[in-house]
């Protein structure tokens, strides 16, 4: 198993390092068009979320971000060292109330654009699994 990893202080601007790491993980994993777009919004999401909300923005604390290729699978993993979130209770974007809030809608991308995901530790990590066929 092919494995890549990054780890980053909690400041947004680290956001374009994490797209020029998916963009060298496209080449070496041969992923697809049909699929990059979601893979890239769906971890840029949960990076946002483990800097803003798990790491509050806090410089001195980081996000690991590992991909690694199981045959066909591509796992990704996003961890923070924030205090974690109920992330069995989040309120649905799509609901009338929501619908005008600014936020509230990462989780939800990612649950859509991902095959599967996977929270542990609290909510301190997430995993997304992307079907490579």
């Amino acid at each position: 198993m092919e494995t890549l990893k990054l780890q980053f202080p909690s400041v947004m601007e680290n956001i374009r390092l994490v797209e020029s790491f998916i963009d060298n993980a496209k080449e070496k994993f041969d992923i697809s068009d049909d699929i990059y777009g979601n893979i890239m919004v769906a971890i840029t999401e949960s990076v946002n979320n483990a800097i803003m909300h798990g790491n509050k923005s806090d410089i001195n604390k980081s996000v690991s971000l590992s991909l690694m290729l199981d045959q066909s699978l591509l796992k990704c993993l996003v961890e923070d060292e924030g205090t974690g979130f109920d992330f069995e209770h989040l309120p649905d974007p799509t609901a009338p109330e929501n619908i005008n809030k600014i936020g509230g809608r990462g989780v939800f991308l990612i649950r859509n654009l991902s095959d599967e995901v996977s929270f542990f530790d609290e909510g301190r990590k997430i995993e997304m699994k992307f079907n490579m066929q």
